[in-house]
């Protein structure tokens, strides 16, 4: 099945990120594309909690999420978007990063809220406390679709191997890991951290991401590490963007799957074990 990941540098401007993307998208099945991806925060990349109280809203008004939708019923292909930040009800006022996965009709037939959060200081100018602004989220998801089972995650999510595994033994046959990573980390772990979940696992990697330098109305400057990745279920690398904005086409086999776990049948081996 022909897919399409979607490499963005999206701007802290959410109806601005929404007419870049549905054209990207009527691109991408214009080509042939059936199944699409972006990455995470598709509707907005701010550090700025003002003017993301400004722009972000709940799911049930959000302008991004209703706008994607509808290009996906209008071009007849599955989306997963990699996350939007939304606002949420929670007392505390923190928002939620939230994937979805879209059928052709348009429907949304899983969301998933981001459950591990990036709180960090990766270098002496580079301090990242996820966890102030976004909630997380507290269950795995994995998502239907006439294509396979896909386990859905987000970003940090990645370097949390349990996760995977409790979603490959769920079914998942592919796993989706939409990011906005850090150009530090990302130099350093990204392809790594994404080729040992597929290698683990024995199914496609899907990595949609963000690059560059975001444009900003306000707060610091972003930037982020791009890279957008797919990784087949035997390690190897189908697909690296590198750090330019753009679509990126490839092929989804599901036999891949069922080739590797045949050859390496080690979802079959896990045994339960006492100590430390």
């Amino acid at each position: 099945m022909k897919t399409a990941l979607l490499q963005l540098t999206s701007s802290d401007d959410p109806a601005e990120n929404l007419a870049t993307v549905r054209a990207m998208m009527a691109e991408a099945a214009g080509q042939g594309a059936r199944f699409i991806l972006t990455p995470e925060v598709t509707n907005c990349v701010s550090t700025s909690t003002t003017r993301q109280r400004e722009v972000l809203q709940h799911e049930e008004d959000d302008q991004t999420l209703a706008g994607l939708r509808d290009q996906a019923a209008a071009l007849g292909v599955w989306l997963l978007i990699g996350s939007l930040g939304i606002k949420t009800h929670d007392a505390d006022g923190r928002f939620g990063n939230r994937s979805f996965m879209v059928d052709p009709r348009g429907q949304i037939v899983a969301r998933y809220d981001k459950i591990h959060m990036f709180d960090v200081q990766v270098s002496e100018s580079e301090t990242f406390r996820e966890s102030k602004n976004y909630r997380p989220g507290d269950r795995a998801v994995l998502a239907t679709t006439d294509f396979g089972a896909v386990g859905m995650t987000i970003c940090y999510d990645i370097r949390f191997p349990h996760l995977y595994a409790a979603l490959a033994h769920a079914g998942a046959r592919i796993l989706t890991v939409p990011a906005a990573f850090s150009p530090v980390t990302g130099a350093a772990h990204w392809q790594s951290l994404l080729r040992a979940r597929a290698i683990e696992n024995s199914c496609w990697v899907l990595a949609p991401a963000q690059t560059g330098t975001h444009p900003k109305t306000r707060g610091k400057t972003r930037h982020t590490y791009g890279h957008s990745m797919v990784v087949a279920p035997w390690g190897e690398v189908v697909i690296d963007a590198g750090t330019d904005p753009g679509i990126h086409f490839f092929d989804l086999d599901d036999s891949s799957v069922t080739e590797a776990r045949r050859r390496v049948p080690s979802l079959t081996h896990v045994r339960p074990f006492d100590g430390p």
